[in-house]
């Protein structure tokens, strides 16, 4: 097969470890700019044009969209869709999560177990805002903030009155959501690919910080999940409408809640964690994708 990684740096982790596994297995496989992509919009035969030329015919593309690009670069992939290109994530699914607002709706409507999580956008609104949450300490988080950037722990009623009249001031879009004490800095990444979780690593954060991202300096380790996290994860997946994805759970004394869906889930920190080749398991999703597609329908 011929096989796209959408990924403005080629020399990131993720970038090289699915390009080797797609080499590995057979395929011709390339790494594509997103942002160098250009589009031709057309009802007769639409196209992407990279670098001077129109793209050539490829059986599936991988998305790797930062969250820099995200209008763009989902953009570019629902034109590869319109093209019948197979999209590992489809436009829709990461747009979905890149938007914590959105996907919070979507996951309660499914019934999903969440942290209390309150939106507003009038400075009236701040006190009961607050309250709504259990007041301090609570988390502010930017709606499409990554990597724990735009992620704000306060102890106060008073600095939460005064940050989120700053962020709404400057029309910040914000969640404010409970702090869950109880997860003492930790949470658990649940790696999916299409049904089933491939891999999962705990994430503790470093003392006096409470954010366990791996770039704010958290610590990786493998964990055994239950299988009601499991089940969690593949449906917060799902409800996304996500392929791979990494599902953010933390355990409260209420039981696995969900914290955050990503879109496009790094691979170096779970990989080494665990020991797994995630990035082998992604290959043979597509793989399977297309044998699914040739399997003779049983007319019987």
């Amino acid at each position: 097969m011929r096989i796209a990684i959408l990924s403005r740096n080629p020399n990131l982790y993720s970038t090289i470890r699915l390009l080797e596994a797609a080499h590995r297995r057979g395929h011709d496989a390339e790494v594509i700019d997103t942002i160098r992509c250009y589009m031709n919009i057309t009802s007769i035969k639409p196209s992407v044009h990279y670098k001077g030329q129109e793209l050539p015919e490829f059986d599936a593309v991988i998305p790797r969209i930062g969250a820099s690009i995200t209008p763009y670069g989902t953009a570019v992939v629902r034109h590869l869709e319109m093209m019948d290109v197979f999209c590992v994530n489809d436009s829709v699914g990461i747009t979905r999560a890149r938007d914590k607002l959105r996907s919070m709706q979507l996951l309660s409507k499914k019934g999903v177990g969440l942290p209390i999580t309150g939106s507003a956008h009038s400075l009236e609104e701040i006190k009961d805002l607050i309250k709504m949450v259990g007041g301090p300490p609570l988390v502010i988080k930017f709606l499409e903030g990554t990597q724990g950037i735009g992620v704000i722990l306060v102890e106060s009623t008073k600095a939460a009155q005064s940050i989120l009249e700053a962020f709404l001031g400057l029309k910040v879009n914000i969640l404010v959501q409970e702090y869950i004490k109880e997860a003492a800095g930790a949470d658990i990444r649940c790696f999916v690919v299409g049904d089933k979780v491939v891999a999962s690593m705990k994430r503790q954060a470093e003392l006096g910080e409470f954010r366990s991202n791996l770039h704010r300096g958290g610590m990786a380790s493998c964990v055994e999940i239950t299988e009601e996290e499991r089940a969690m994860a593949i449906k917060a997946a799902q409800v996304m409408g996500l392929n791979v994805a990494g599902v953010d759970i933390v355990r409260s004394s209420r039981g696995p809640l969900i914290m955050e869906v990503n879109a496009s889930p790094g691979l170096e920190g779970i990989e080494r964690a665990t020991h797994i080749d995630v990035a082998d398991v992604i290959i043979q999703f597509i793989e399977g994708h297309f044998q699914q597609k040739r399997k003779p329908r049983d007319l019987s």
